[in-house]
């Protein structure tokens, strides 16, 4: 299995949680179109100032996601066992 990346954007102000919730909503969307093997995406509100959006997305993937929504940064994924 290849590697998978977290794609994430960054959202700051009162706002913030509001726009990352709703940023998640277009990932999906996008995710979708494009019929990506994986649909993991979600949104985590860090303080009140503070919020992210992420997808998460392969190795095969990752530019062709990156150079067409523009993420702020991204990180390995790891999948939190609960």
């Amino acid at each position: 299995m290849s590697r998978q990346i977290k794609l994430i954007w960054d959202f700051r102000g009162p706002a913030s949680a509001k726009t990352a919730e709703h940023h998640e909503i277009h990932l999906k969307e996008y995710i979708t179109i494009e019929q990506f093997p994986l649909n993991i995406t979600g949104f985590e509100v860090k303080n009140e100032l503070h919020a992210i959006a992420f997808m998460v997305v392969t190795d095969e993937n990752m530019i062709q996601v990156r150079d067409a929504l523009k993420p702020h940064r991204g990180a390995v994924y790891e999948e939190k066992n609960t």
